[in-house]
This record gives C-alpha cells, sequence and structure tokens, in this order.
C-alpha cells in the first residue's frame, strides 16, 4: 500500500523500548504505525494523540509523527528524587516512560535525596527536554522493600484503606445480622471447612451425611455475602471498584471489609452462619443426582488445615500429632468427620481421574509460600504442595461452580448470566509451545482434536523434574486467557461444557454476581441487563489480570528481598528465560530468579539465537540454552529495578565478582 500524503489520524500510543512507539487503530486492520522516539511529542504510554501518517518508501511501513496529545492516560507517575542544589529531578521508574520531570525549588521543600515519590505533571512546554512536575506524596527510601510495595499498589491503582462511607455503613451492618430470612436449617450436619493453615476467612465449608436409601448427601456452603452486601450501597460499590481480593506475601488488600471476610461472613467453627449452598445426592455408584441450590443455616464443627486432612487421609487415624494440629496441640477428631474425610476424598479421587480422561489439563505449578518472621523478613522460602486434601476441596467446589452454570444456562435461559469461559489455545502460539520445548525433549503436534492430551502428557513426563515449573509456565502461556462473558463457550482448560465462579463470594466479585442471579432467577426479580452484565464481566476480568500482576511484583520483591541475605551462596539452577542481554536462570531449591547479564557468561561475544532461544559464543560456540542446568553465585539485588543479578560460578575462582 503506498500513501503519497500525509493524512492525519487519532490513535493510543504505545510504546517500546528505547523510546519507540507505535499506534493501532481500531477501524483500521493495517498494520501497527511506527512512531519513531524523535517523532513521540511529549506523549506518554496510553495517551490519546492525533498524529501524521504516510507510508515509507524505504522503511515499507505506515510511519506516523505525534501532532498533539489530545488526553492524558495518567497525569500522576512514580520515580526517585535526585536533588541538584535548587532544585530536583523525578527520575521516572515505570516501564516505557523516557524522561524525568523537572521540580522547582519550591516544590523539593520537605523531600530528601533518593526518596521514591509521586510525581504530578504540571506542564510540558513545547521545546522543554522534560517535563514540570509536583511531588504529591512519598513512599519513603527508594531501594527498600516497603517503598517499593506501595509503589507497586501505587502504580496498579489498589489502595489498602477503605473510604468514610464505606466504613461508616460497616457500623450499620450488624443490624442484618439478625435478619436471617427463609433458611434451610443444617446446623446439625456434620459440617467442616478445609483452608491453608494461614486462612484468615474461610468463605467455603463442606457438610457429609449418609442417606437411608444406601446414598450420600453432600452439601458444599458458600458464605452468603450478598445477604450483607446489597447493590449500589457503599459496601457494593467498593467491592465492585476492587473486583477482588489481592494476596501478597506479608499482607492482604481484602475486597471486603476485615469485619465482613473475618468476622460476618467467615464460616468459623462453632459459629452460626448464613449460607448459600448447593447440596446433591450421590448414588451408591458416586453419580451425582438431584443436586439444589438453597439458603442455609450452618455451623462448622471444625476448622482443619490440609496438612491435618492430609495427615487423616495418609495415616487413616483420627488423631493428630502436635506437630500438625493448628492448635500445636495432640487433638482426636469425631468419627462422623473421619469417615466424612475418606468418603469424600475417594469420591473426590473418581472425579478428579475422569476429568483428566476427558482432556482436563492437569496444572500442578508449585507456588512458593515465604515463612516470615514477627518484623516481617523472609526467614524460609517453602514449595506449596498440591495433595489429596488439597485436590478434595478443589473437586467439590469445581462441582459447585459447573452446576451453577448448567442450571442458569438450562433451566434460567431468560436470565443473562456470568460464566467463567476459557478458549481453546491457537495454532500460532501452540507452535511457539512446540519451538519451546522440543529442543528439551517434549514432543506436540499443534492439529488435531487430542491436544489438550499431548498437553496432559508433556505436564506428566515434567513431574518431578527441574523443569516442571518451567513446563507449567509454558504451557499455561500458550493457552488463551480465562475471563468473565456472559456468552458461554465453556471452559478449555478444565474440559467443562459450563463454568462459572459461585465458591469464593468473599474474596471475588464475580462470585458475588453469580450469587445474585441465581436467587433472582430462583426467587424472582429483576433481570440482569445483558448490556450491563457485559461491562461488570469486563471490569471484574480486568480487576483479575491487574491483581495477578500485582500478586506477581509483589512475590518478585519478596523473593529479592530473601535473596538480599544470601548474597554470595551457591546455587544451582536452570535456564529459565533467554533474551538478547542474558539469561534468566531459576533456582531449583527455591524458585527464586535473578539474572545473569550477556557481558558475565563470558570473555566473547555472544549472540542471541532467536530460533534456538538461547546465546551462543562467537569463539567457542558455548550455549546457553533454555532449560540449561547451571550454577550460579546470588551477585546482588535491586530493588528499583525489581531484579536480583547472578553471576556464573567457576569453581577454580569462587570467591570475587566482576563488576556489574
Amino acid at each position: 500500500m503506498r500513501r503519497k500524503k500525509e493524512s492525519t489520524i487519532k490513535g493510543i500510543i504505545s510504546f517500546g523500548s528505547y523510546g519507540k512507539a507505535f499506534i493501532k487503530r481500531s477501524d483500521d486492520k493495517e498494520k501497527k504505525i511506527f512512531v519513531s522516539k524523535k517523532n513521540t511529542n511529549r506523549a506518554f504510554p496510553g495517551d490519546k494523540v492525533s498524529l501524521k501518517i504516510k507510508y515509507s518508501q524505504k522503511n515499507h511501513r505506515l510511519e506516523g509523527r505525534v501532532i498533539k496529545v489530545l488526553e492524558r492516560k495518567k497525569t500522576h507517575f512514580i520515580g526517585v528524587l535526585e536533588i541538584n542544589e535548587k532544585f530536583g529531578f523525578v527520575n521516572i521508574t515505570e516501564k516505557n516512560i523516557f524522561t524525568d520531570f523537572y521540580i522547582s525549588p519550591e516544590n523539593i521543600i520537605g523531600f530528601q535525596e533518593g526518596e521514591k515519590v509521586v510525581v504530578k505533571l504540571l506542564d510540558w512546554p513545547k521545546g522543554n527536554n522534560s517535563p514540570f512536575g509536583k511531588i504529591i506524596s512519598s513512599f519513603g527510601k527508594g531501594g527498600m522493600y516497603e517503598a517499593e510495595i506501595k509503589s507497586v499498589l501505587y502504580e496498579n491503582k489498589i489502595r489498602e484503606k477503605f473510604p468514610k462511607d464505606v466504613l461508616e455503613e460497616l457500623k450499620k451492618i450488624e443490624k442484618e445480622e439478625k435478619r436471617s430470612g427463609k433458611r434451610k436449617d443444617l446446623r446439625e450436619e456434620t459440617t467442616f471447612t478445609i483452608d491453608p493453615i494461614s486462612a484468615k476467612d474461610f468463605d467455603d465449608a463442606i457438610s457429609f451425611k449418609k442417606k437411608e436409601s444406601g446414598g450420600k448427601e453432600i452439601g458444599i456452603h458458600i458464605a452468603d455475602v450478598t445477604h450483607y452486601i446489597k447493590p449500589g450501597t457503599a459496601l457494593d460499590k467498593e467491592a465492585y471498584k476492587r473486583g477482588t481480593s489481592l494476596y501478597l506475601p506479608d499482607r492482604v488488600v481484602p475486597m471486603l471489609p476485615e469485619k465482613i471476610s473475618n468476622g460476618l461472613c467467615s464460616l468459623n467453627p462453632e459459629e452460626e452462619k448464613k449460607t448459600f449452598s448447593f447440596i446433591f445426592e450421590l448414588t451408591e455408584e458416586g453419580k451425582i443426582k438431584k443436586g439444589r441450590f438453597e439458603k442455609t443455616l450452618i455451623r462448622s464443627k471444625r476448622r482443619f488445615a490440609y496438612e491435618e486432612v492430609q495427615f487423616i487421609i495418609e495415616k487413616k487415624e483420627k488423631t493428630i500429632p502436635k506437630g500438625i494440629s493448628i492448635s500445636k496441640k495432640k487433638e482426636t477428631v469425631d468419627n462422623d468427620i473421619i469417615e466424612a474425610i475418606h468418603e469424600l476424598n475417594k469420591f473426590s479421587k473418581e472425579r478428579r481421574k475422569k476429568r483428566k480422561e476427558r482432556g482436563s489439563l492437569s496444572f500442578e505449578k508449585k507456588e512458593m509460600e515465604f515463612i516470615l518472621s514477627e518484623t516481617k523478613e523472609p526467614t524460609e522460602i517453602k514449595i506449596k504442595q498440591n495433595k489429596e486434601a488439597n485436590q478434595l476441596v478443589e473437586e467439590l467446589m469445581l462441582i459447585a461452580n459447573t452446576h451453577a452454570a448448567k442450571y442458569m444456562s438450562e433451566k434460567r435461559k431468560e436470565h443473562p448470566f456470568i460464566y467463567r469461559t476459557h478458549d481453546k489455545p491457537d495454532e500460532q502460539k501452540l507452535s511457539v509451545l512446540k519451538k519451546i520445548i522440543e529442543p528439551m525433549g517434549y514432543f506436540i503436534e499443534t492439529k488435531g482434536e487430542n491436544v489438550n492430551k499431548q498437553l496432559n502428557d508433556i505436564l506428566r513426563q515434567s513431574r518431578g523434574k527441574k523443569e516442571e515449573n518451567l513446563i507449567d509456565t509454558l504451557v499455561i502461556r500458550s493457552m488463551s486467557k480465562a475471563e468473565y462473558k456472559t456468552k458461554n463457550i465453556g471452559h478449555y482448560g478444565l474440559s467443562f461444557s459450563h463454568y462459572t465462579h459461585f465458591t469464593s463470594p468473599i474474596r471475588r466479585y464475580s462470585d458475588i454476581l453469580a450469587h445474585r442471579i441465581i436467587l433472582k432467577a430462583t426467587h424472582g426479580g429483576r433481570k440482569e441487563r445483558q448490556i450491563e452484565l457485559k461491562e461488570k464481566c469486563s471490569h471484574v476480568t480486568e480487576r483479575e489480570i491487574i491483581s495477578t500482576k500485582t500478586e506477581r511484583e509483589g512475590n518478585k520483591l519478596m523473593q529479592i528481598k530473601f535473596l538480599e541475605k544470601i548474597i554470595g551462596e551457591q546455587k544451582k539452577g536452570f535456564i529459565s528465560g533467554v533474551t538478547e542481554g542474558g539469561v534468566f536462570v531459576e533456582i531449583i531449591e527455591n524458585k527464586c530468579e535473578g539474572f545473569i547479564l550477556k557481558k558475565n557468561l563470558g570473555e566473547e561475544r555472544f549472540y542471541f539465537n532467536e530460533e534456538k532461544i538461547s546465546l551462543e559464543g562467537e569463539k567457542t560456540k558455548k550455549k546457553y540454552s533454555l532449560g540449561d542446568d547451571i550454577e550460579i553465585l546470588i551477585r546482588k539485588v535491586d530493588f528499583k529495578k525489581r531484579q536480583a543479578y547472578f553471576a556464573l560460578f567457576k569453581k577454580e575462582a569462587s570467591s570475587g565478582f566482576e563488576p556489574l
């Protein structure tokens, strides 16, 4: 395509490395429009701009130059303050922003050199290299964990404190506790919770009883959050804005205030609680029949940690030793609960087996658990194990989620609903996966109907190997992203035709929406408007993405804080990523990741081989490839860059480092 003359368009600008930028128009199917650094004209990432475009005969592409910034995506930025004699600069630490902010003498009063600050854009006069800014607030000394974690929360628009109107509304919430409404009384049932040992809120409980007919009745009881959180209230609006609770290594930023999440709605043992339940009968052959959703009243007889239930499953004993029990005392468990745990485990194992046979992907990506001191210093990193106790709970929650989606899809078609969907992977992503894993000894055909079976085979083959976590990550990246939609397309990863999120309304707003819609469809009420529900689905999907990103960054910072304590130690690892600038290495024992700069791989030049995803030495042909074993020394950490740096371990010269 040729364009002799310039034309003017509008678009959103995004930046890549080194200040180069691109524009992509939603109304144009052509490729991205390239904008050189000199032609970005004071724009920041995400700004709406007008630009002149023309076709470059030399580069065979559309190129543009920004004429005017029409609308700023943001006006507040994060950086580190540098003070000169009479004025200051804030060096922006956010990704893909390639300018600093000038701070006038009167605006640096009260702030110190090196503080991590929020700066507000005041103006950027034409011809000035730097925009003018004003410091709004400080997180503290840059490069320290607390300052960095607070800046991560700010960057992702996550606030820890609840607004005043929410706290005022909380004072009235106690009145709702007295009004139960019509509920099925299940307080005498054998009911218990199973959660992580560190959990503070318990939003799901399980009940079990044998029927005279020979079958069994299983109840999955979920905290009835919608009894307390009414649409349009300050509490509801704030929960919607947050979208989800956020779990960082040293703190939780809850979706709902603690009085609700850890108090009123938490299914604490020996407390009467309001729940919204899915109760079903199980035949002697292990088939589900007669499932129903109803408002209930329960009383949990006991709170279990996963470790306690795992002990009961493995040892088949009723006494939990003090080294495993939550109370740190020897505990004896009632016979009816012991029987329930073994029956439920047997049922869940059979369900899991059948689900895998149908093609449900079996991810067992190992997650870190940071053990913190009283001062919140990381003392140890444990790798969480996904054992039978975890899987028991997981299978029961999957049952409730699938049946909620089926109930709305089949019996209440006239009510728009929120589905948790997951599309099948496209061939291009699978081709990229194939190229990465084949050199590591794993093979896949990207076409055909049995792709999920092949992926499961790959996941199974990597179990127990050093690259297990890497393979899980690579397979996950090859997948489409799960999202919330009003149109049901099923869940590819789980191999379910119907799926939603029903079981965690304390920490996910999507589940609150599901509860409300099911209740309206069952007992009558205004239907959700399709267009409004679509907007809500998009919003909670976006909040989930932001939450996941923030948790990942928080974990990275805590990893760096942990590695800072063991600088100089030797560790075994493997190459978990390869770039033009160097290699990422994951330490096998704790899953912490660091970077080795290319210049520190050896004295020769190394070239990036994109096809083989490796760095190759110019003279020796020494290769550093994805998945390779490698021994490293922990060299230094950089909180500002949120990166740990490693060096190659050389036995003949195991002490001392080259400068970075």
